[in-house]
């Protein structure tokens, strides 16, 4: 295999010996990769500020030529985002950490991923550049990242009896969280069994939908009532985990701040 060359988010950074990391990154052309960063707390003229999470680098990666089967090396880095902005605030950084540590627990290593990639860039650029409402940027972050990642749920129409959102009478409805379906009233007293789930109003749904399918690019159009973004955050933050059957260490802190703030 040749050497190689690509664009790269930093996803995580562990200590390995004495002087070496262990770097996994988001990378736009070869998915998920981890790499060995050698003599990188030494190395400041080639690693300097290139190294820290959810930054975006040009990375050259040579393979081993001795052991084969070792981690490819990180020969250098060119640092092209920092997101120095998000960087000086410490709830931008909780929602940052919280997107790579998702990405980080979900991802295959070695899968190309360029939605996930652009994806992931935008919303940190945007949370960078604060066009955007950290809270809303989390929602399309969540939402689509679900539909790239192949379970994004139906909350379009009911699961049962397939009625559409807007033609529901009821003001809410119910997020079976198992099923990754909505079902409207009707239909869930004709359920048999108590699911793990909760209630959603419906304009809630039709925000998330519309997030959902809009042009990225028009993102900072969106205009959501604080109701419709604390639901959806705890519709999205409660089904994520659930789905993917892991603890984000990254979205406890996130929740502890929030109450606190």
């Amino acid at each position: 295999m040749s050497d190689f060359c690509t664009y790269a988010i930093l996803l995580r950074k562990i200590e390995y010996g004495d002087h070496d990391y262990i770097i996994t990154f988001l990378t736009r052309s070869r998915g998920k990769i981890a790499v060995i960063a050698k003599n990188a707390k030494k190395s400041v003229k080639r690693f300097s500020g290139a190294l820290d999470l959810f930054s975006v680098n040009h990375i050259q990666c040579t393979f081993p030529k001795k052991n084969k089967e070792g981690l490819t090396i990180l020969a250098q880095t060119d640092l092209e985002n920092g997101f120095a902005n998000i960087r000086y605030d410490v709830l931008k950084t909780t929602y940052a950490c919280y997107w790579v540590e998702l990405v980080y627990l979900w991802l295959e290593e070695g899968r190309e991923q360029t939605r996930l990639y652009d994806l992931l860039y935008f919303v940190l650029d945007m949370l960078n550049r604060s066009d955007i409402k950290m809270e809303v940027l989390s929602l399309l972050f969540q939402i689509r990242f679900m539909g790239i990642s192949g379970f994004s749920p139906n909350i379009e129409s009911c699961e049962k009896c397939n009625t559409p959102v807007d033609d529901i009478h009821q003001k809410s409805v119910q997020f079976d969280f198992k099923e990754g379906k909505i079902i409207c009233g009707n239909c869930l007293k004709k359920k048999s069994g108590s699911g793990y789930g909760m209630s959603v109003s419906k304009g809630t749904l039709k925000q998330l939908v519309w997030i959902n399918s809009a042009d990225i690019q028009r993102a900072d159009r969106i205009k959501s009532s604080l109701f419709a973004i604390k639901e959806g955050e705890i519709l999205l933050e409660s089904f994520i985990p659930f789905h993917i059957g892991r603890e984000f260490k990254s979205l406890n802190f996130l929740r502890r701040m929030r109450q606190e703030g």
